[in-house]
């Protein structure tokens, strides 16, 4: 987790209708290598102290008990069941709008639940068709802060013994460091 995802959480949690901001934290996202992916404990544990101070946010574990690989709609179904009283929405970025068609089930989310995103900068030009009107439901673009921030180069630079000071909480800097997480594997 990395100042990215929080800026995007708290900014949905405080500019937006929205209560408060659940970050679900996925043991296998079916478009992602399980491989790829740091054992789920320590992904919960760095999710809780990176939001620790901020009662807006919440982090949920509730994929952990579903099967894998975790599909959206079947998260949405379970917090449904779980929470009967909570409306639900759900915050993804325009990238994963344009391709939200290819998530299983997509229909039953766009039927159901309330969709905000968030703006990404993209690396190449893309095909000039607009996200927002090529699905029907309750779509919302929110112009949330723009920051082209990676995990992936994150861990590289770990990994490379970069300094990684304000692309993270302090706490999940220490929690990686403590725990010798992404650090070159030894033969």
């Amino acid at each position: 987790i990395h100042i990215g995802h929080l800026v995007i959480a708290n900014f949905m949690a405080t500019h937006t209708d929205l209560d408060e901001v659940w970050l679900v934290v996925s043991p296998q996202n079916p478009l992602k290598k399980a491989g790829d992916l740091l054992p789920d404990h320590h992904r919960l544990q760095m999710t809780r102290l990176a939001i620790k101070d901020n009662d807006k946010l919440k982090v949920s574990d509730i994929e952990f008990g579903l099967p894998l690989p975790s599909y959206t709609y079947l998260t949405l179904r379970q917090l449904k069941l779980d929470y009967p009283d909570t409306e639900f929405q759900l915050i993804m970025g325009e990238d994963n709008l344009r391709i939200l068609d290819q998530w299983r089930n997509y229909e039953e989310i766009l039927a159901n639940y309330a969709i905000k995103v968030y703006p990404r900068i993209s690396e190449k030009e893309e095909s000039g068709e607009e996200p927002l009107g090529k699905f029907k439901g309750d779509i919302e673009l929110c112009q949330a802060p723009m920051m082209k921030i990676s995990s992936t180069f994150i861990r590289l630079s770990i990994r490379n013994h970069k300094d990684v000071r304000y692309l993270m909480p302090d706490a999940v800097i220490n929690y990686i460091s403590n725990n010798y997480l992404y650090e070159e594997k030894l033969d």
